[in-house]
């Protein structure tokens, strides 16, 4: 590296080029988690068909509304074979973007195929990550450089401002996860314990976060000060001069890595990983990755329509989220104008963890043939066998037993859905059945399915060397009635 090199500004063609690569996995690992479940979650004879919710769309909005409050392709066909479509379209995509063909086609294709499953999923979609991603996505069209290869793409340099609302990005969901852990009145991150039963109460723990549990209270109450100082100071270094913003990196991704170890949170903690790579520069990269000769080349001018129309676009963009964030319910009207993104999902108010778990309640599948031999259904990535070790899974997401992990916070009328899961499991259907680890009737019928709630911790050190035992585990009762064949 020459002196004239350490003064100059510095580029971000590297950190464009790692944070696209890592981008396409992270699509990647979201199309192959719905490969092995969408046809369970909305297929034809899955949990909530993407068919009939379509249809009911289409009966209660008539016109280009119910377009834009569903976009999706499955528009023209909800079946079984349209969304083995959509999905194998959407890895191939992944692939080409990880492999930097056409990135700034494939970046599009791959957010255009990721929303058309997430705006049919329904109940299966309602999780900020889905969000974080398609954000990610949009705004990668504009980050992406143009050509089929274009390797750095130093020709095409990244704009100022795409760059700027992908570190926007990643800015608001530390800092607004921040604020809502203050403004939303949960003692236990005012006195200092919110770390305390993280571990067990989290929707996958895994093996590491068991032991980290077991940490004396003053490693817990030290991580709620040093998750709150990260999430509400130090990444406004983001804005500052480059050293700054070089230490804020190293801290968060220490701090995402213990994340990422410790709890199984699908693909979000790598996504903010990786957006987090675009506070380095080319500079620093360097010193592993040197230029190569091409970084040297003359950059193209951009055609003044295609620089309006970004600016156009982000800006307005750049406008929403700071309106979701401050007046997204005491001045709706004001927000009016965004609004019409909410189906996109690409403008939001993130907000992680503003009030924490205090107990682990499991939902179990339980069917008989009689109704008096009970035999549950055994989940596959869930806490269920307390001698069965949590497991690392991410970035790999069963939006399944995610979504079993938040309906046993509060009754089952605020999640229907179980008793559709129960219905189709009665009808043996394959699909959700693919959903659980085994079909403990080996393709029998049950004639009646109910579902049992149940309270777990983690065990202790010492009754673990004894037993084994990973979890102990207390049955509290019916969660949902029982549902028996017509």
């Amino acid at each position: 590296m020459n002196a004239a090199s350490e003064t100059s500004p510095p580029g971000y063609l590297w950190p464009r080029w790692l944070f696209l690569r890592a981008l396409g996995l992270i699509f990647l690992s979201a199309f192959y988690s719905f490969a092995f479940q969408i046809h369970g979650l909305i297929g034809e004879r899955g949990i909530l068909p993407a068919g009939e919710y379509l249809a009911l769309v289409h009966r209660e909005l008539p016109g280009v509304r119910q377009f834009w409050y569903a976009p999706t392709l499955l528009w023209f066909n909800a079946g079984d074979t349209a969304l083995t479509l959509l999905v194998a379209a959407g890895f191939v995509c992944s692939l080409l973007l990880v492999a930097n063909i056409a990135p700034k086609l494939t970046v599009a294709l791959c957010t255009l195929l990721f929303l058309s499953c997430i705006a049919a999923l329904q109940d299966f979609s309602s999780y900020q990550s889905d969000g974080m991603l398609l954000e990610a996505g949009f705004l990668s069209i504009f980050f992406a450089p143009r050509g089929l290869r274009p390797k750095l793409g130093a020709a095409h340099p990244p704009s100022t401002f795409s760059l700027f609302m992908l570190r926007w990005e990643w800015f608001r969901i530390y800092f607004e996860s921040g604020v809502v852990k203050l403004a939303s009145g949960d003692p236990h991150w005012r006195d200092l314990t919110a770390m305390d039963e993280y571990y067990q109460n989290g929707p996958l723990p895994t093996w590491i976060g068991w032991y980290v549990q077991h940490l004396p209270h003053w490693y817990h109450a030290g991580t709620v000060i040093f998750t709150l100082l990260v999430e509400l100071l130090i990444v406004w270094a983001v804005f500052l001069p480059r050293p700054f913003r070089l230490t804020c990196a190293a801290i968060v991704t220490a701090l995402q890595i213990g994340i990422i170890a410790t709890a199984n949170y699908a693909f979000l903690n790598y996504l903010v990983l990786v957006l987090g790579v675009l506070l380095l520069d080319d500079r620093f990269l360097a010193r592993w990755l040197p230029m190569p000769a091409e970084a040297s080349d003359t950059p193209e001018a951009r055609h003044p329509v295609a620089q309006w129309t970004e600016r156009g676009v982000l800006g307005y963009l750049f406008c929403a989220t700071i309106v979701a964030f401050f007046l997204q319910s005491a001045f709706s009207s004001w927000g009016r104008p965004f609004r019409v993104l909410d189906p996109f999902r690409i403008a939001n108010a993130y907000g992680l963890f503003a009030v924490m778990t205090e107990a682990r309640y499991e939902i179990e599948f339980q069917g008989s043939l009689d109704g008096v031999l009970w035999v549950a259904y055994p989940f596959r990535y869930k806490p269920q066998d307390p001698r069965e070790h949590p497991g690392v899974y991410a970035p790999y997401q069963p939006r399944f037993e995610w979504n079993l992990w938040f309906a046993s916070l509060g009754p089952w009328q605020q999640s229907p859905w179980v008793v559709q899961a129960q219905q189709r499991l009665i009808e043996g259907s394959p699909a959700v059945l693919r959903l659980f680890k085994r079909d403990p009737f080996a393709g029998k019928r049950p004639a009646l399915v109910r579902t049992v709630l149940w309270q777990y911790w983690f065990t202790d050190l010492a009754t673990k060397r004894k037993t084994g035992a990973w979890w102990r585990r207390t049955e509290i009762g019916p969660f949902t009635g029982v549902v028996g064949r017509p």
